[in-house]
């Protein structure tokens, strides 16, 4: 028989799992939703003090009253803010434990607080000003009905529902958020589960894209023991597809689901694939973190700045600006008559837009200043992440920014992202563009929740009077130039390319 241990999220308590325990019971598996103290009415606090260790104690009692046997196989499943009790429990019984499910949230480390993990990041700045003035014992309000999103997308979830969420939730003891995670790696060789909800902005395909990019900290979720699964919802699956989820866990405790494929093992990773079309191999002169593409051509020329997208792990190897695609899309604009300029920003995580927009704009200063480059003659093009970066230059874009180009952008903060309340929102930004061009390369087969974005720029664009040119690729996917066949891309590219160099040289 299979037991399955539930932990909720960051205001939910056991009540949460009401729906996916009934039909996982119903289909023959022994359920405990574990009340948290202090968070469920079932188990108020004994005193002020509540920590991580305080629900991994209530995640290790549940472990310890299901009885041992051969038969009786426990499955810890945790959402959200629930994965950190989870997996301090599995350290500490790692023999008792078949397979950890990690329901919709990240991959916690050892020493790392469960405040890490606030998706939004204005309020855990707010937080982390609260935890090094060593307040512990307080208390974080939930969210008001209409404040959910800042927490995970709500997607799916019906407005009774939501309504039902909002009644029940519970403030959170600040010290469940604040203490470290501490592991030995007892538990390292559990089986383990990802059940990403891919309307909260997480997909397998996107893991699957940051594991071939090399960084040896990801190298793990390679492991045959390590599964996947999709939802088509927000962050709250047993609130809008009970039913979905239930069948998800029943598969995963049988060790069913997707694996990803090691880094090579598929072939060239699309990242590392040849650019498609030929290009001179004009040769890179590195300043730093930019490289530029010179052309052999007269006087000062008007440059091109590619920014890549992210977030990038800080451990791959090699670096955006060494892809192919950077490349071939920098020596095409040198072959027509461009400095080509590429960089590295320090878009590592979703946290790290405001340094990538700095490095953004250093590396534009960086090309303007170089006796080859024509400082009023300059546009930006930006990659997939990179589309949020496009904010700062359509709400205040200098007179020097003769165009600016996006293919297959992201141009709204992904929900599980954090950002909706920062400047990197292209669209709203877009209302302040004025005159500049704007050419957007639109992939036919995006993925639903970015295609959303760059729907809803357009909108604004159109509404706005912005001079929008849109160079459609119909049967194109994201990141097109290397995974669609080139009959299909190419005329594309050759557009949007010409299009920049006519707005650079008119």
């Amino acid at each position: 028989m299979t037991v399955f241990i539930m932990v909720a999220g960051v205001f939910t308590g056991a009540q949460v799992w009401q729906e996916t325990t009934a039909l996982l019971a119903a289909a023959g598996g022994e359920v405990h939703a574990v009340p948290l103290t202090g968070v469920d009415a079932a188990r108020p606090a004994a005193s002020a003090r509540i920590d991580l260790e305080t629900h991994i104690a209530d995640v290790i009692a549940v472990i310890d009253a299901v009885g041992a046997g051969s038969d009786r196989e426990i499955v810890l499943v945790g959402h959200d803010y629930g994965i950190h009790p989870v997996l301090g429990a599995a350290d500490r019984r790692p023999q008792r434990v078949a397979r950890i499910v990690y329901l919709d949230c990240g991959m916690p480390q050892n020493g790392v607080p469960a405040l890490a993990a606030v998706p939004d990041q204005a309020l855990r700045a707010q937080l982390a000003d609260r935890a090094q003035q060593g307040e512990k014992d307080g208390e974080l309000a939930p969210p008001a009905r209409d404040e959910w999103q800042r927490w995970g997308s709500t997607a799916g979830v019906c407005g009774a529902a939501l309504d039902r969420l909002t009644a029940l939730a519970a403030p959170q003891p600040l010290g469940t958020l604040f203490q470290p995670l501490r592991l030995t790696g007892a538990a390292a060789a559990v089986p383990t589960t990802g059940v990403l909800c891919t309307l909260n902005g997480v997909s397998v395909d996107l893991v699957q894209r940051l594991v071939d990019l090399g960084d040896p900290a990801l190298a793990a979720l390679t492991d045959p023991q390590v599964t996947f699964f999709e939802l088509p919802t927000g962050h709250w699956p047993m609130l809008s597809c009970a039913a979905a989820l239930a069948d998800v866990l029943l598969r995963a405790a049988a060790g069913e689901g997707r694996r990803l494929r090691p880094v090579g093992a598929g072939g060239t990773p699309a990242h590392l694939r040849p650019f498609p079309l030929d290009v001179p191999e004009l040769p890179r002169d590195r300043r730093g973190r930019v490289d530029l593409y010179v052309p052999d051509a007269e006087g000062p020329r008007p440059a091109v700045v590619f920014v890549h997208g992210g977030p990038v792990p800080a451990g791959a190897r090699p670096t955006p600006r060494d892809w192919p695609t950077l490349v071939g899309y920098a020596r095409l604009a040198a072959a027509e008559g461009m400095v080509g300029v590429t960089l590295d920003h320090r878009l590592h995580d979703v946290a790290d837009y405001e340094c990538a927009a700095a490095d953004v704009a250093g590396a534009v200063e960086l090309a303007r200043a170089d006796p080859r480059v024509d400082a009023d003659r300059v546009a930006l093009w930006f990659f997939s992440g990179g589309g949020l970066l496009t904010a700062d230059w359509l709400t205040r874009p200098p007179a020097w920014l003769r165009c600016l180009a996006a293919s297959y952008p992201i141009l709204a903060p992904l929900p599980n992202w954090g950002l909706a309340g920062s400047r990197f929102h292209p669209v709203r930004a877009v209302a302040h563009t004025g005159a500049l061009p704007v050419v957007l390369l639109r992939a036919g087969r995006e993925t639903p929740e970015i295609a959303a974005t760059v729907e809803a720029f357009v909108t604004a664009a159109e509404g706005c009077g912005a001079h929008l040119e849109l160079v459609d690729v119909p049967n194109g996917h994201h990141g097109f130039e290397i995974l669609d066949p080139p009959e299909e891309t190419l005329p594309a590219l050759r557009h949007a390319m010409r299009s920049v160099v006519t707005h650079l040289t008119g």
